[in-house]
């Protein structure tokens, strides 16, 4: 079941009125592909505006003005729409009907959780790969954004009627694996970790989980001990990550691993598919991708003259596997240190025969800065390192952190405020949101107490006429397009702040129309509408939190 927000629904009559102006020959040209459409911050200029005569009047070869003024008796005609006012050279300011709005009510509360649910992406299969990690050790701060940011989007794209596969990409192979293996024999050892292994008090953790799970591993022969603790460290290390990761509310359908693309003999089929397409080449005895001839600016090694291969054969290989999987699109959410994998992928999909435009897209995620008592916080207990996304969780709770990294745009760096975030005030972001679905609980739990007449066949649409009923109305009608937005843009951090706004004009809302009768009144039907209304308001924050993965708590 889809929603289609009010704006979606007025752009389609404006539409409609066009179509049937061209039909009767009043207007000359095309019917535009969008409609434009704004909320006036002066609801006196009404609830939208459009500024579409201004577009159709040249090729009409009329006024903007004349033009409005042919839409404007159809747009009257509609039974949702109560005034239609022509100001200055041409804008229409189009008022709803009340009543026509306020079953907006209805259409929320009979939708509950699938109001916002779109089918702009259906049929379209994404892979979202929204971390990339060693195995060597617990997830980071710079994980731990795209962690939320990227389980947000595949909820988002979900909604959209994308059909998502989250995939978790694990580095599994390399020197990297072969340093961590031999850090932790040294630690089981009570030796010194090599100079260029991985420090930190995890590694002696792994080293006692190690030794008890495989009695004797520290009697294998020498010269491979290693690659036993590799291998049994590699296993705990992975389900290390995996379990923070189901505690932080991201989960992967996929944990895909980098040895795999190898022992299945991916990287060949990747590199003869590629010459196939003829853009690979061979020079100095090593096999190159001519990344060039589609904007990269050098062409790329996959395999050395030596034999070896190198970091991007697994990259292409990987991506090639991800389309032969039956992927359209490819998301790729990487760190700040990868701006150079943007053209290169870009590249690659273009020797594969697709379209960088569409096949592919790489999203750049900004460093997170932590800040507690002032000061930034940069050291972890146990990585020794940057702090982890453990680490944070413990600091503020997952909903905080959660909702916290996802309300920034990505591709901007952030400072996280541990204090706000321990603070039950309305400066921290998620508390505001979540007390607002809260109050709202408490309200509706009233409502049940004092017996008001509750559900759609107690409501009356006519009874909201208030203009804070007005504005909550109208904020409640572009939950949908705002999802839409943030899955076309990928973009979740629009849900976040649209909540906020939400949040915001509810508590307008209950300070000015009241929801409970007083003292001995009896209730009335605009009791009944006003408590369906905060049902509706309930409902979509609950909505847009689940879309973030954050809870929506009925008590505070």
């Amino acid at each position: 079941m889809t929603t289609q927000s009010q704006s979606e629904a007025l752009a389609a009559a404006i539409t409609a009125a066009i179509g049937a102006a061209i039909e009767r020959g009043d207007l000359l040209g095309t019917i535009p592909v969008t409609i434009p459409l704004e909320r006036p911050k002066n609801r006196d200029h009404g609830d939208y505006a459009t500024s579409v005569a201004l577009q159709l009047a040249k090729p009409a070869g009329k006024s903007p003005r004349a033009v409005a003024e042919l839409l404007q008796s159809d747009l009257l005609a509609l039974e949702s729409v109560s005034a239609v006012e022509i100001a200055g050279p041409g804008f229409i300011n189009i008022t709803l009907n009340r009543s026509s709005q306020a079953e907006l009510v209805r259409t929320i509360l009979s939708s509950a959780q699938q109001y916002g649910i779109g089918n702009a992406l259906n049929g379209v299969a994404i892979n979202l790969e929204f971390i990339s990690a060693n195995p060597t050790g617990p997830l980071h701060l710079g994980h731990t954004r795209w962690a939320a940011v990227g389980d947000a989007l595949g909820r988002v794209l979900t909604a959209a009627g994308a059909q998502v596969t989250r995939e978790f990409y694990i580095n599994d192979r390399g020197n990297q694996m072969d340093l961590f293996g031999k850090s932790v024999e040294a630690a089981a050892l009570g030796l010194p970790i090599p100079e260029d292994g991985y420090q930190g008090g995890y590694i002696n953790d792994l080293a006692d989980v190690v030794v008890a799970e495989n009695p004797g591993i520290k009697d294998a022969a020498a010269d491979t001990r290693y690659e036993s603790f590799r291998e049994a460290a590699y296993k705990v290390q992975l389900a290390q990550q995996q379990g923070v990761l189901n505690t932080f509310n991201t989960h992967f359908d996929v944990w895909f691993s980098e040895r795999s693309l190898h022992e299945a003999g991916a990287v060949e089929h990747g590199i003869d598919k590629l010459r196939q397409q003829g853009h690979v080449f061979d020079s100095e005895g090593a096999i190159w991708l001519r990344t060039t001839d589609f904007g990269d600016d050098k062409d790329r090694v996959i395999t050395k003259a030596n034999g070896d291969l190198t970091y991007f054969a697994s990259d292409t290989a990987y991506y090639i596997n991800k389309r032969e999987r039956g992927f359209d699109i490819c998301i790729y959410m990487l760190g700040a240190d990868h701006h150079g994998y943007v053209n290169r992928l870009r590249a690659t999909a273009a020797c594969a025969g697709d379209n960088p435009d569409y096949n592919v897209e790489i999203l750049i995620g900004q460093l997170v800065k932590i800040m507690e008592g002032g000061e930034e916080v940069k050291l972890s207990k146990r990585a020794g390192t940057i702090i982890t996304l453990e680490e944070l969780v413990e600091k503020v709770g997952v909903d905080a952190a959660r909702y916290t990294l996802i309300r920034y745009p990505v591709d901007t760096p952030m400072v996280m405020d541990i204090d706000i975030l321990r603070r039950n005030t309305n400066e921290n972001p998620v508390y505001y949101v979540q007390y607002a679905h809260a109050r709202i609980a408490a309200v509706l739990r009233n409502v049940a107490e004092l017996s008001i007449p509750m559900g759609l066949d107690h409501f009356d649409p006519t009874q909201l006429t208030h203009d804070r009923e007005n504005e909550l109305l109208g904020t409640l009608a572009e939950f949908p397009s705002v999802v839409a937005a943030a899955a076309q843009f990928r973009e979740p951090h629009r849900i976040a702040r649209y909540l906020e706004e939400l949040a915001g004009v509810y508590h307008g809302f209950y300070a000015d129309c009241r929801v409970l009768p007083l003292g001995d009144d009896v209730a009335s039907p605009l009791h009944s509408a006003r408590a369906n209304l905060c049902a509706a308001t309930k409902q979509v924050i609950k909505n847009g939190l689940d879309l973030l993965g954050v809870s929506a708590p009925e008590r505070m």
